[in-house]
């Protein structure tokens, strides 16, 4: 079975998180596939950002769209009371504040005044680089628990599907989410596109009465692989997972001796912010490792 190597947020732990820049070096160093997260602007834009609500720690306000924009500051407004133009503003290239409790902020590089792409330029950065060998994993954000901030679910998923198959992307992509609302609506727009049911002990209320298999609850649900927080795995849910005839892609996973337990209960992909320490392990185990992209070149040379 190849085992997989799933950069998160791009590479979260080497470069700012769902960026252009951070994914075009993630590329360049070598994964299997690219995870990233979209959330809905109030334009009915999909934007790459991990929270519903402007990220403090990600994002920095540089100056308002227009002059005396009332909306401004943008940092802690959620995400789809702002349009696109607006977002665009924001710098997201620098993670705040930069000391030593934060671990990324180590190990990151900064890449100041980069701005917010939208799905749209992520999927034209990949085809320009002709990235075939690398899969990308659209989770698209959504809180049942705080429907004011979330989209309409089937309109989400019908978007994103769109958006992948306007660049022809759909039979390699993945579409993730925590609400499972969406993994079932991606089985009916894009039966031939992966899903992945993502699971947490903390949003485990999010899809109702799971019982005691949740990879069998997963399965019904329309996925075809369950992407579960390392801290939830054992040998009783990789066997749960076996007999629903489910891949299980574990996340997030930044040390080498966790992902080594992971691939030896069976994880056939493992999630992380730190691409560079999984392919050390991979070559390590003798494992295949995902090739390096070419870098982008001017035409002629």
């Amino acid at each position: 079975m190849r085992v997989e190597i799933h950069g998160h947020r791009g590479a979260r732990g080497l470069w700012p998180e769902n960026t252009l820049p951070g994914m075009s070096r993630t590329m360049e160093l070598g994964v299997h596939a690219l995870e990233l997260d979209v959330a809905l602007t109030a334009d009915r834009r999909l934007v790459l950002t991990h929270d519903l609500t402007v990220s403090a720690v990600t994002s920095a306000d540089t100056r308002p769209v227009t002059p005396g924009d009332p909306a401004f500051p943008y940092v802690g407004k959620p995400i789809n009371s702002l349009t696109l133009a607006q977002l665009r503003t924001l710098d997201v290239g620098v993670r705040l504040p930069r000391h030593p409790d934060d671990p990324f902020a180590l190990t990151q590089v900064a890449m100041p005044e980069t701005r917010m792409p939208t799905l749209g330029a992520v999927l034209g950065l990949v085809n320009a680089y002709a990235a075939e060998s690398v899969r990308v994993h659209v989770e698209l954000k959504s809180d049942p628990t705080r429907p004011a901030l979330t989209p309409d679910p089937e309109l989400y998923t019908e978007m994103v599907v769109d958006e992948l198959d306007r660049h022809n992307r759909l039979r390699n992509a993945a579409i993730l989410s925590f609400d499972w609302r969406i993994i079932g609506y991606a089985a009916k727009l894009a039966p031939d596109t992966r899903r992945f049911a993502l699971v947490e002990l903390d949003t485990l209320g999010w899809n109702g009465p799971l019982g005691d298999d949740i990879p069998a609850a997963a399965r019904d649900a329309g996925a075809t692989t369950l992407s579960p927080e390392h801290a939830m795995v054992d040998e009783k849910l990789m066997a749960q997972a076996s007999r629903a005839g489910l891949e299980v892609a574990v996340w997030t996973v930044n040390e080498p001796a966790l992902a080594a337990r992971m691939l030896d209960l069976g994880a056939a992909g493992i999630v992380t912010d730190y691409p560079d320490r999984m392919r050390a392990l991979w070559e390590e185990r003798g494992h295949e490792l995902p090739d390096p992209v070419e870098p982008l070149k001017p035409v002629g040379v």
